[in-house]
């Protein structure tokens, strides 16, 4: 059972993070490059934009830096209360809403991305319906990982 968490945490992640990106593109219409930028630009400000492939890289390194870093407060969190992995559909869900909410009201403001909250039913909607998504990734993941190592 050591390697539970590890393992549900890299999978989590990984799967999440990257299918966060193809859903950013997807929602917004844009290559997926411009949304490894605009992750980039949390960090480089506007001047992300002006960049080319290394500031790609470096939002697709800061984009799976912070899904692993999701990952694990889910995966750690279910190590100590085991109803998130039993009942990981609504605790996947209800993440998904706890990270939509931390993403968007305490680490987009805080960054030097140039992009606020606004408020736009559809858009906002989009954005949570991605996150909810991605709660629900790491929700399963963290099961799968837990029955495939209790098998």
């Amino acid at each position: 059972m050591r390697s539970f968490p590890l393992g549900a945490i890299l999978l989590g992640g990984l799967v999440a993070g990257t299918l966060d990106i193809g859903a950013a593109a997807l929602i917004n219409g844009i290559d997926p490059l411009i949304i490894l930028r605009a992750i980039a630009s949390g960090v480089l400000g506007r001047a992300a934009f002006q960049g080319g492939l290394p500031v790609s890289v470096l939002g697709l390194v800061l984009q799976e830096a912070m899904s692993l870093v999701i990952a694990a407060i889910y995966v750690l969190a279910a190590a100590r209360l085991p109803v998130l992995v039993r009942r990981w559909l609504p605790a996947g869900l209800a993440y998904g809403v706890a990270i939509y909410g931390v993403m968007n009201f305490i680490v987009v403001p805080l960054s030097a991305a140039p992009m606020k909250l606004h408020f736009a039913p559809v858009k906002n909607a989009e954005d949570l319906a991605a996150m909810l998504l991605f709660g629900l990734i790491i929700g399963f993941c963290t099961q799968y990982v837990a029955a495939r190592r209790r098998a």
